[in-house]
């Protein structure tokens, strides 16, 4: 083939681009690919999802954040947020195009904080990976982990007081029939939903809508997140009926700009019944039918 136009540098650049065209390597690139992980998990539970997303979008660079993993991820949220954000910033500075961030379970939580907090992130697509994204309230073996002797109906007086308040747990245990005690005793979901008036809630707002798509996956089956709806911001009344996204009071005022984002038609939310909360992140079907499409 003979290239008859422009500098010898250009005509280089070209001759390499065909080639690469004909031996079938792809030369889109797809934004890096951040995942956080869940309480009492860790980088290792989460190599089937790298490898799923390594193969469907080869050369994906894919990092999980080696952060407050195991018993570690009982430390209070707004520390693991101020520690993942470091850790995200570095990652999120080397790539101009942007990164998505993908966030298992209480992970989910910590990203959403991470992303209302942060001022010039560049995360175009935020993927909440079964998160109780409007709170937990039920007796599952993960609180019996955490506080053996208790039922959920006890839980408020440990979790809301200035102790309580020191354990991931209880940064977001919102229980229905407390709320006022929830509002006078949470430091972290409060404030994020904006049931805890605060001065910075406007520009959390603005924050938070830089993204350019939210991802909300659960299911009926996940054995944890309580109600499994929190993971699509439904949630309990005082009478343990759930209230579904678009009724709750932070979407109608739109305190932290879900209903915008809506809006946009920038949300998704994928429902998938049959999986427990652990598998989550290895199952394929999940990844193809869930996560897949917004990987780019």
């Amino acid at each position: 083939m003979k290239i008859s136009r422009g500098s010898p540098e250009q005509q280089l650049h070209l001759l390499l681009l065909l080639l690469l065209l004909l031996a079938g390597v792809c030369v889109v690139g797809y934004k890096p690919v951040i995942i956080v992980h869940g309480i009492f998990d860790g980088p290792k539970q989460f190599k089937t999802l790298s490898l799923y997303i390594s193969k469907t979008h080869p050369g994906t660079k894919v990092t999980v954040i080696d952060l407050y993993d195991n018993l570690a991820s009982l430390k209070p949220m707004w520390t693991q947020v101020q520690g993942f954000r470091k850790a995200i910033d570095s990652i999120m500075r080397k790539a101009p195009d942007g990164v998505n961030l993908l966030c298992f379970s209480q992970g989910g939580l910590i990203c959403r904080a991470l992303l209302s907090t942060t001022p010039d992130h560049n995360v175009h697509t935020f993927i909440s990976l079964s998160s109780p994204q409007a709170g937990q309230y039920g007796d599952t073996d993960y609180l019996k982990w955490v506080f053996p002797d208790c039922v959920k109906k006890t839980v408020f007086r440990i979790c809301y007081n200035r102790l309580g308040q020191k354990v991931s747990l209880c940064d977001y245990w919102k229980d229905p029939h407390h709320m006022s005690r929830y509002r006078q005793g949470n430091s972290f979901l409060a404030k994020l939903d904006g049931d805890t008036p605060h001065n910075n809630m406007k520009a959390w707002r603005a924050n938070f809508l830089r993204i350019k798509k939210l991802v909300l996956i659960g299911g009926p089956d996940d054995g944890v997140i309580t109600p499994w709806q929190s993971s699509h911001f439904g949630f309990y009344d005082s009478n343990e009926n759930v209230v579904e996204m678009r009724n709750q009071e932070f979407y109608k005022n739109d305190t932290f700009g879900l209903k915008t984002l809506v809006a946009r038609r920038a949300v998704s939310v994928c429902v998938q019944s049959g999986v427990k909360h652990v598998h989550w992140h290895s199952n394929f079907t999940v990844f193809r039918t869930c996560i897949e499409k917004w990987l780019t």
